[in-house]
């Protein structure tokens, strides 16, 4: 009796274990380390890709004016203010001319006097040559001495002189009155006209940087203008993938303020310089049509160029990509089994897919997503799709 009962304890227990270890592995191969790792999958295809390079850029102007006087001094006024459009010529402020009225009515009187003086010197130059031509006629009737003739001559040397340095002293005066009202000219602040706006004749104030009563000094900027169209996007595009980017390539922009609408541009120019420190190509873009109200110059933006389409060859998916043992390749399926292979790449576009130049050919399987990472021993199920990756 007693060992009938022990036999029922130990059939009962291995009732209730033999189960859970039935369960512990089943759960163990299907959902534990030792379960398949659950992969996407996709088939080499051959297609022509269209790539292209994204940059970030800011919006600048090609044509900048900053304009100030060439001397120190007041600003006695302004007339404009930020965000006003100007004409070519059109006249911005003018500067407190100080005693500069006064130096040109000084210079002024200074050059009526020596005028009066030619005049005087024209008419003492005329007596004299008289008198020289009457003393020589009446030294040919022997009416006078060889001495008094010299005389004469030598006054109207004299008168010569005297009229030559006043006529210098008129020339000299001219140049003052000049030089004085040239200054009074450039104490006027006025907007640029050769190459204004690109030949519109038209601005717009983006600064204004003092106020009238300041004091500036020469070449301190008053007032900044730019050309509305000369408005292009300065971006900066990888060194790695800017092979391939040159003048007249098409272009998308999307401003920062315009979310999800895109402009059509163009490559105006790749700078000659790059950025050593970024390691960034620089080029210039620009709008097919400026968008309107003007976007605020500083604003970033974002730049997508077309390059010239490649022809059909292998292509995959860029995730497919992996690195094992410093080698670039992917896990592509070989009879039922999980093979490494190492890949040469060629050009990729902003979708996600990149051409194979050798490692795989057009039909070929290839691991896409994993969700465990992969070795050649990894036992594996397809799925349509992992939770959490995007389709």
């Amino acid at each position: 009796m007693k060992l009938f009962s022990i036999n029922g304890r130990a059939l009962a227990l291995l009732a209730v274990v033999v189960p859970l270890v039935a369960l512990l592995a089943y759960v163990a191969l299907r959902s534990g380390p030792l379960a398949p790792v659950a992969i996407t999958v996709a088939t080499v295809e051959s297609r022509a890709l269209t790539p292209a390079l994204f940059g970030i850029g800011t919006v600048e102007a090609r044509y900048t004016y900053k304009i100030g006087p060439t001397v120190a001094g007041r600003i006695q006024r302004l007339d404009v203010q930020v965000g006003d459009v100007v004409k070519a010529g059109q006249l911005l402020g003018e500067m407190d001319p100080v005693d500069l009225n006064d130096r040109i009515r000084s210079a002024e009187a200074a050059l009526k006097r020596s005028e009066a003086a030619i005049k005087e010197a024209q008419a003492r130059q005329v007596y004299a040559q008289t008198q020289a031509r009457r003393y020589e006629q009446l030294l040919a009737a022997h009416s006078t001495s060889e001495e008094a003739l010299a005389n004469k001559r030598q006054e109207q040397q004299i008168a010569d002189a005297v009229l030559l340095g006043a006529r210098e002293e008129v020339t000299r005066l001219r140049a003052d009155v000049a030089g004085l009202e040239s200054q009074k000219t450039n104490l006027r602040l006025i907007a640029p006209v050769e190459g204004l706006a690109g030949g519109l004749a038209e601005g717009l104030v983006v600064a204004r940087d003092a106020d009238p009563g300041t004091t500036v000094v020469a070449g301190q900027a008053v007032v900044e203008v730019i050309s509305p169209d000369s408005v292009w996007i300065n971006t900066r595009f990888d060194q790695v993938s800017a092979a391939g980017l040159a003048a007249g390539l098409s272009a998308s922009i999307t401003l920062r303020s315009r979310s999800g609408q895109g402009l059509a541009g163009r490559v105006l120019r790749v700078e000659p310089l790059a950025d050593a420190i970024t390691e960034e190509t620089l080029a210039k873009i620009t709008f097919d049509q400026l968008p309107k109200p003007l976007p605020p110059v500083g604003e970033l933006a974002e730049v997508t160029v077309t390059l010239p389409a490649h022809p059909s060859a292998p292509v995959i998916a860029n995730a497919a990509l992996r690195q094992v043992n410093n080698q670039l390749g992917v896990w592509q399926i070989d009879q039922d089994q999980l093979r490494f292979t190492p890949v040469t790449l060629g050009v990729a576009d902003l979708e996600g897919y990149v051409q194979v130049r050798s490692g795989l050919k057009v039909g070929d399987q290839i691991v896409v997503y994993s969700a465990n990472t992969l070795s050649t021993r990894s036992r594996f199920h397809v799925v349509e799709h992992l939770p959490g990756v995007a389709p």
